[in-house]
């Protein structure tokens, strides 16, 4: 039986087909396919920490599709908004790698004409799943609900991500939005920053994050400012607000409290899902702390980004987003070793 979960992740699960490095993943033999999708990622990174999690997501019945299901399974997410597409087939993402491990993202494989399982998730469907999911009145029942900004792409994604978002409202669920800005699903270019449209989708999200995780870029794009105390003032809601940088200090503001911290240096041998892993620990940290966003101190945020830091810096020494995914005394391990 399913555990009841304490987060839900909202969104895409796919493949990413990693080339070798310097190699175009469209063409070269040697490429090496990984089960991914950002909050897929997190979901299963969460449920290795030891945090109960659900996956709302859709995939094509193919072998990407069971074998993501195998996965869920194994790693024990909870699966009752797994919806599937008999149609449309799991999303295929081509993932360039440089020399030093750095990724970045390029179209897509495997569309038959009708898009892809990602972006037809259900509203109606996914409705009937949360009834379970999320129960009224319920002490025990889920914590977070965590977004990102690729379903508004897609217009059914976004009237799913609509529901879900109206149901965590009202059960009083508390929203984390990883923006994860990727202009290819939006049909622009792989170095586009959002156009007005896309903005003016994504906006009315930014003013409903409880917690709001940005890379630096995304940052600078959609606020003109990497600074995190300034993005959570111009905002009404004032959000704890974390930014990452990749080799460059992460910083953070929360309820006044603002911090930063210098990255772990581990060899790189794949990023992808570095961030993922990231935001999974401090989700897990959440939901350990409650209050934890409410009244921070310097020194037990600090810890929560030491704990979450170190996912990070632990996915990055393996390949693909999951697999290295590490337990949480995996991850007591690797900072009593950098204390």
């Amino acid at each position: 039986m399913d555990s009841l979960p304490q987060v839900l992740c909202f969104g895409e699960a796919l493949v990413d087909r990693l080339g070798p490095p310097g190699g175009d993943p469209a063409t070269d033999p040697d490429c090496d396919d990984r089960l991914g999708g950002a909050p897929a990622n997190v979901a299963c990174a969460l449920a290795r920490l030891g945090t109960p999690v659900a996956f709302l997501g859709r995939l094509g019945r193919d072998p990407i599709g069971e074998a993501f299901a195998s996965l869920l399974a194994e790693r024990g997410v909870n699966r009752a908004a797994l919806q599937w597409d008999p149609q449309r087939p799991s999303r295929i993402v081509l993932v360039r790698r440089d020399l030093s491990g750095e990724r970045s993202f390029g179209g897509f494989a495997g569309d038959r004409g009708e898009g892809f399982a990602d972006q037809a998730i259900a509203a109606a469907e996914l409705e009937l799943a949360l009834d379970q999911l999320v129960e009224p009145g319920s002490a025990a029942g889920p914590a977070w609900l965590l977004i990102g900004t690729i379903p508004l792409a897609s217009p059914l994604a976004a009237a799913a991500l609509g529901c879900a978002l109206a149901r965590a409202e009202a059960r009083g669920l508390r929203v984390a939005l990883d923006v994860n800005w990727r202009p290819t699903f939006w049909g622009a270019a792989a170095d586009d920053p959002p156009s007005p449209r896309a903005l003016e989708r994504i906006r009315p999200l930014l003013a409903r994050a409880d917690l709001l995780k940005l890379a630096a870029e995304e940052a600078e794009g959609l606020f003109g400012t990497r600074d995190p105390a300034a993005i959570a003032a111009s905002l009404p809601q004032a959000p704890a607000v974390v930014v990452t940088d990749g080799g460059a200090p992460l910083r953070w503001h929360c309820a006044g409290v603002s911090g930063s911290l210098a990255p772990y240096g581990v060899a790189v041998v794949d990023s992808t899902g570095a961030g993922d892993a990231f935001l999974a620990g401090l989700l897990h940290g959440l939901c350990l702390q409650p209050d934890l966003l409410d009244s921070p101190s310097a020194d037990t945020l600090t810890a929560a980004m030491r704990f979450a830091s170190a996912c990070g810096a632990l996915v990055c020494g393996g390949a693909g987003a999951i697999d290295p995914q590490p337990s949480t005394e995996a991850v007591q391990r690797f900072l009593e070793a950098w204390a």
